[in-house]
């Protein structure tokens, strides 16, 4: 949601170039990254709590910077079709930019040697200590890979809504954690990885437009959403006892 209305802000109200407004947003969320990053690592608090935290933090600066007020009017056409154009063979650009996301993270952590100690350490950060790979390192490294992901989808949330709005993302948090632990439950017995999270979202998107085509009422998509959550993380807790076993 900051990014959303930090983008929408630079360029309406600084007029600032888009490709400039898109790259300022995505050095910021690798910034929130590093900072997520280093209180994990060298405050030691846990991740969740801390991206929680820091994340509550940002929702206070994001009202601070719009006073809470959607910044709607002059938001160009051209930055709309970040979201909304088919620039590429009539595919819909959020699922050029999913594709190229998906696969650069992909080649990143299964054919390179970093990819290695990212698994290494996501796996057993004792063990990947004692094998010398530097664990703080790598960790913040994930931190701002997730974070420049969140700028990305952020700037492309404004531009499909044509606007910058505070609490535009605050519907997709427990989305992505069972999207995640969904994926986990898939291929791998239990283990977080890209192709399964990208299932995982599959999965649930397919069954949100379900109800949707069915004209389900409303309710029965929080019915959904919290119930997904909790298969899922059964299923990913289930499949690593079944690994461990």
């Amino acid at each position: 949601s900051l990014h959303g209305v930090l983008v929408t802000g630079l360029i309406v109200a600084n007029h600032m170039p888009i490709p400039l407004a898109v790259l300022i947003v995505l050095a910021l969320g690798a910034l929130i990254g590093v900072v997520n990053g280093l209180i994990v690592t060298k405050l030691k608090v846990n991740s969740v709590i801390a991206t929680l935290g820091v994340g509550t933090v940002l929702v206070g600066l994001s009202f601070a910077y719009s006073a809470g007020v959607p910044i709607v009017s002059g938001v160009p056409e051209a930055f709309l079709q970040l979201a909304l154009g088919r620039w590429l063979f009539g595919i819909p650009n959020p699922i050029i930019f999913m594709a190229l996301v998906f696969g650069g993270l992909w080649l990143l952590v299964e054919r390179t040697a970093i990819g290695q100690e990212i698994q290494a350490v996501g796996g057993n950060p004792a063990a990947a200590r004692l094998a010398g790979i530097n664990v703080d390192r790598i960790k913040i490294l994930g931190f701002v890979l997730s974070g420049m992901c969140a700028a990305l989808t952020g700037t492309l949330l404004a531009a499909r809504l044509g606007s910058g709005t505070t609490n535009a993302a605050d519907s997709y948090l427990l989305t992505a954690f069972a999207a995640v632990f969904l994926g986990s439950a898939t291929l791998r017995d239990g283990e977080f990885h890209i192709l399964g999270t990208f299932i995982g979202a599959l999965i649930i998107v397919l069954g949100f437009n379900g109800l949707n085509i069915f004209g389900a009422p409303t309710f029965s998509q929080f019915v959904f959403q919290g119930a997904i959550l909790i298969v899922a993380v059964g299923l990913a807790s289930l499949g690593r006892s079944l690994a461990e076993s």
